[in-house]
């Protein structure tokens, strides 16, 4: 069953709110959306997050028309023909654009077998899949609110966003900790603190009972972090540092993360995740997923995943509740704080080609800096 169409669209998702990390503000969720048609009529989709314009680029110079006449089982030749094509030299900018096509050919392979993907991939270890509560506020009252509205939706596993100054990460923290009581409470850094920082930030953070610190140092600084880990006692989590299947081994050969946030997206592929997710339950590290903003077709991917891989033992990253609407017939929804994974062929979902085209737009734009501060970029680290 092979390749023979490939139809894409750039959509960008509003938000409800506007998002305040350590790199700007983000007003919605900008997603390439993937249509593939095989030899055989069956039809697969697929989704990456688009942050930067090579995303489209590679995709549609490199990916597409790469991609016409492969079988849609054939997934890991696929992957290093793209990196073949010159981009073992540029991962980064290929992983998005070509782990959306490999989305919609497992989608298609799933159809046609009539399976959902996780069981392609081992079956499911676990049927239910929990959800992190996302705070992205940097006032202490008003990330205290959100934090209540979530535990009132029914979510015990909460991240909050810091890395904007020494003062508002240790009060944003105690809010949350405060709001929650015992759930179980992380926070992401966003690579916004220097070496010096991150030692002094993490002492004050020691009482707050914290299941890990995500990403304190910058994103090449394996040394640094794993100093860190030596030196206090709070798990350090990487994600930014986590893409490729490189990525994974370096760190595990630096001893630099007690925790890893993996991403298809990011990575190049589900198949790249897995495999990764192989190197990290070899030494005993446990996984979460990283969320982008994803719409449903990319979710439900997550969620095969996260139902397959065993280690994968964290509650996941999400940024559901956040977002305006979706672009599927079966939008997937999260209740008492957990998703359940879909039992569908494929990756389970149906997608509306007039929602994607509602939704559509020309341009990336939102996915860093902020438009209420003119002058203001963000420099790693900051503080």
């Amino acid at each position: 069953m092979k390749i023979v169409n490939v139809k894409r669209w750039l959509i960008r998702m509003p938000f409800k709110e506007n998002i305040l990390w350590a790199s700007g503000r983000r007003i919605g969720t900008t997603r390439l959306i993937v249509k593939i048609e095989t030899d055989e009529g069956v039809v697969g989709w697929g989704e990456s997050i688009c942050l930067i314009d090579t995303v489209l680029a590679v995709f549609d110079k490199v990916v597409a028309p790469l991609a016409k006449g492969y079988a849609v089982c054939d997934v890991e030749k696929f992957t290093r023909h793209i990196l073949g094509a010159g981009y073992y030299h540029h991962k980064r900018a290929a992983v998005m654009a070509s782990s959306a096509m490999e989305m919609a050919m497992w989608d298609a392979y799933g159809r046609m077998l009539q399976q959902p993907l996780h069981k392609l991939w081992g079956g499911a270890w676990r049927k239910q899949i929990p959800a992190s509560a996302y705070l992205f506020l940097p006032e202490p009252q008003a990330v205290s609110d959100k934090a209540k509205y979530f535990m009132d939706k029914g979510y015990t596993s909460f991240k909050a966003k810091i890395g904007f100054d020494a003062h508002t990460d240790i009060v944003v923290t105690e809010a949350v900790r405060t709001a929650i009581g015992d759930y179980e409470l992380r926070v992401d850094v966003n690579g916004a603190w220097t070496p010096g920082t991150a030692s002094r930030m993490l002492y004050k953070l020691k009482d707050y009972d914290l299941s890990y610190v995500e990403q304190p140092l910058q994103l090449d600084d394996l040394i640094g972090h794993a100093k860190l880990r030596e030196s206090q006692h709070i798990p350090i989590a990487l994600d930014e540092s986590a893409y490729t299947l490189e990525d994974i081994v370096n760190i595990v050969r630096m001893e630099a993360a007690d925790v890893l946030l993996l991403d298809p997206q990011e990575a190049g592929g589900c198949w790249q995740t897995i495999k990764a997710a192989a190197i990290a339950e070899a030494v005993g590290i446990p996984l979460s997923l990283h969320s982008g903003g994803e719409m449903s077709i990319a979710q439900a991917a997550y969620l095969h995943l996260a139902a397959s891989i065993p280690n994968l033992t964290i509650s996941i990253d999400t940024e559901r509740d956040y977002l305006a609407g979706d672009i599927v017939a079966n939008p997937l929804t999260i209740n008492d704080g957990a998703y359940t994974v879909p039992e569908e062929p494929g990756l389970g979902v149906e997608p509306i080609e007039e929602k994607i085209e509602q939704y559509q737009v020309a341009e990336i734009s939102g996915a860093y800096l902020d438009s209420e501060k003119p002058n203001w970029f963000p420099v790693k680290p900051s503080f």
